[in-house]
C-alpha cells in the first residue's frame, strides 16, 4: 500500500467517525464542529483526486463562512437541548423507517460496484492537453465551464446564500433597550410641527415687591 492509498484510508476513516458523531453529538455546537472536521476531511480526499479548486472552495466557503456562520446562530440563539428531545420516541419509527430504506440504498449502489458502463467524457481543452503532453489548470477549465454552461445554476446558489445570510441575521437580531434607534419611517413621515412647538409667552415680567414676598412667607 502506498502513500496516497494509505492517506485515502486515514481521510476516509476521519470522515466517517466525524460524520458519525454529527448526527450523536448531544451538544449543538460540539456538532457542528464535528461537521467541520468532516468537511476538511473530504476537501483532503478532493486533493487526493487532484481537484484542487473543489477542495480549496469547500474550506472557503462551508468551513469559512457557512459554518462559522452556523456557530454564531447556534450560541446566540441559545438553543434548549432539553426541550428539542421532547417528543423523540413519538417520531422515533418514521425516523428509524427512513434511516433503514437509506441504508438498504447505500448497500445496493455500494454491492454494485462503482464501474461505469462507458468512459467519462473529458472536456475537449483537457483531452487535447493530454495528447500534446501540456500541462493544464483544472481550476481554469472548471472556471470555464461554470461560468458558460453553469452560470444560472451558479447565480441560484448565490442567491440562496445571501437568504441564508439575511434569514440568520433576522433570526439573532434582538431588541436593545439601551439602544436608540429609530425607525426610519418614523423619520420620513416627520414634520416641523411635531419637532418644534413655539410658545408666546410675554416680554417682560413685573418684579414682585419685597413686603409682599415676606407676608407670603
Amino acid at each position: 500500500m502506498d502513500v496516497r492509498t494509505g492517506l485515502f484510508y486515514l481521510f476516509s476513516l476521519v470522515l466517517l467517525f466525524a460524520a458519525f458523531r454529527v448526527i450523536t453529538a448531544r451538544n449543538p455546537v460540539y456538532a457542528a464542529l464535528f461537521l467541520v472536521l468532516t468537511f476538511f476531511q473530504a476537501a483532503g480526499i478532493w486533493l487526493l483526486l487532484k481537484a484542487e479548486f473543489l477542495a480549496i472552495s469547500l474550506v472557503l466557503v462551508y468551513v469559512g463562512a457557512v459554518m462559522v456562520l452556523f456557530l454564531f446562530v447556534v450560541m446566540m440563539l441559545d438553543i434548549d437541548v432539553d426541550a428539542l428531545k421532547v417528543g423523540f420516541w413519538k417520531h422515533f419509527p418514521l425516523a428509524a423507517t427512513i434511516g433503514a430504506l437509506i441504508a438498504l440504498e447505500m448497500a445496493a449502489v455500494l454491492m454494485g460496484g462503482f464501474r461505469p458502463a462507458e468512459e467519462p467524457r473529458a472536456l475537449p481543452a483537457v483531452a487535447a492537453a493530454a495528447q500534446a503532453g501540456v500541462q493544464f489548470s483544472n481550476t481554469k477549465e472548471l472556471g470555464k465551464l461554470l461560468y458558460s454552461d453553469f452560470v444560472f445554476p451558479l447565480e441560484i446558489a448565490a442567491v440562496i446564500l445571501v437568504v441564508a445570510i439575511v434569514a440568520a441575521i433576522a433570526l439573532t437580531l434582538r431588541q436593545r433597550k439601551d439602544s436608540k434607534h429609530i425607525d426610519p419611517s418614523l423619520q420620513v413621515r416627520v414634520k416641523a410641527r411635531d419637532r418644534l412647538q413655539i410658545v408666546k409667552l410675554p416680554p417682560a415680567r413685573p418684579a414682585q415687591a419685597p413686603a409682599a414676598e415676606e407676608n407670603q412667607a
